[in-house]
């Protein structure tokens, strides 16, 4: 399988109103010290709705890059209700 393909099936598992970091997400597919790569793979997302890549922060809290823009992204990741962290960090 290849690694985007991973990446996006992962990033389909973090729930509605849920947001993960791409270091998380890196570490969820087993790449160490991979949130660059992450950040590639969501750049390159061919579907950023329905492959929610507006779900991934980075890990000091700010929105970083969309495809759309990082207004977008923000005005998106806000219009969930409930939009926390998770405490138990899961992907």
């Amino acid at each position: 399988m290849n690694l985007n393909v991973k990446v996006y099936e992962k990033l389909l598992e973090v729930p509605e109103g849920r947001i993960t970091t791409y270091k998380e997400l890196a570490n969820a597919v087993g790449l160490k010290n991979g949130s660059r790569v992450i950040g590639n793979i969501m750049k390159k997302n061919p579907f950023p709705i329905l492959i929610p890549c507006h779900r991934v922060i980075k890990s000091n809290g700010e929105i970083g890059g969309y495809t759309n823009g990082k207004k977008t992204k923000f005005s998106i990741s806000v219009s969930y209700t409930h939009l926390t962290l998770p405490t138990n960090r899961e992907v």
